[in-house]
């Protein structure tokens, strides 16, 4: 799951201990979202930043529901064609679980043979993409 430190950060999540992950603006990341069970952990992914990469990890710690900003006018994520009766776009909380020692960089996944598939460089610029359990294996191991 991808954040600009910017605007949110591991270390943001890491203060709040629970968030809601919200603002998810792209259909395919929505259905992503939607899939997700309670538990299921994630990586935490810096992005357009000087370092991009994934910089810790976090957990489910409830399922999609609407989020309420498609709702907000005064929300840079306004979507005036959602209505509370029928929404568009959901978000899930998410709850700190750790900061890993170094961010593991774009460049280094690239890298390795074991992603070449992955879904992260295959969707493009979509915030939420999945993570195959030999994806995670990997990852995990580079901390």
């Amino acid at each position: 799951m991808k954040s600009e430190p910017s605007v949110f950060s591991i270390e943001d999540l890491r203060k709040k201990k629970v968030a809601g992950w919200d603002g998810v603006r792209n259909y395919q990341a929505r259905n992503f979202m939607k899939e997700m069970a309670l538990g299921d952990q994630a990586f935490f992914y810096h992005s357009s930043c000087e370092t991009v990469g994934v910089a810790g990890i976090m957990e489910v710690a409830k399922t999609a529901y609407p989020d309420p900003t498609q709702f907000d006018k005064k929300d840079g994520h306004f979507d005036p064609k959602a209505k509370p009766g029928a929404p568009i776009w959901f978000h899930v909380d998410v709850k700190f679980v750790k900061t890993l020692p170094r961010i593991i960089e774009l460049g280094e996944l690239r890298a390795m043979p074991e992603l070449k598939g992955m879904a992260l460089f295959r969707l493009g610029r979509i915030s939420i993409t999945p993570v195959t359990e030999s994806e995670w294996a990997v990852i995990a191991a580079r901390r």
